[in-house]
């Protein structure tokens, strides 16, 4: 079994024991967003005028709400990194045919270089005939 940490953090004013497998930066870490969420929550007049247990769920639904942002998000990122890996590999297969285009393209060049050669031997051979 992981190893826990046990924590003490501060949420809304009260000292609280987190523990988990997680670091102490990152249960500090979760503690900071909560209690940013709090003040964040707190500063409308509106909230303040709810009832305790209203206002748990009203913190639990904003939680919530940028918990699945979060996830929205995520899910778009990995939408781009699907769509980008897809445009990676068209441009690769096509990188690898035009490569393959480029050593059949230089193959024909030598040919015709050769044959080129070859001509022109033939040509000064017939030169050379044709003096005599």
């Amino acid at each position: 079994m992981a190893n826990s940490n046990d924590v003490e953090v501060i949420i809304g004013g009260e000292v609280l024991t987190l523990s988990g497998a997680e670091s102490e930066e990152y249960l500090q870490k979760v503690a900071s967003y909560i209690n940013n969420k709090i003040l964040e929550i707190t500063r409308t007049e509106s909230f303040k005028r709810q009832t305790q247990e209203r206002q748990s769920v009203l913190l639990a639904l904003n939680i919530a709400d940028d918990y699945h942002k979060a996830l929205n998000k995520i899910s778009e990122l990995e939408d781009i990194i699907s769509s980008k890996d897809n445009e990676m590999y068209n441009i690769k297969s096509k990188l690898v045919n035009l490569q393959i285009k480029l050593e059949n393209t230089e193959k024909n060049v030598k040919s015709l270089e050769n044959q080129a050669n070859e001509y022109s031997k033939k040509i000064i051979r017939l030169e050379t005939e044709l003096k005599n």
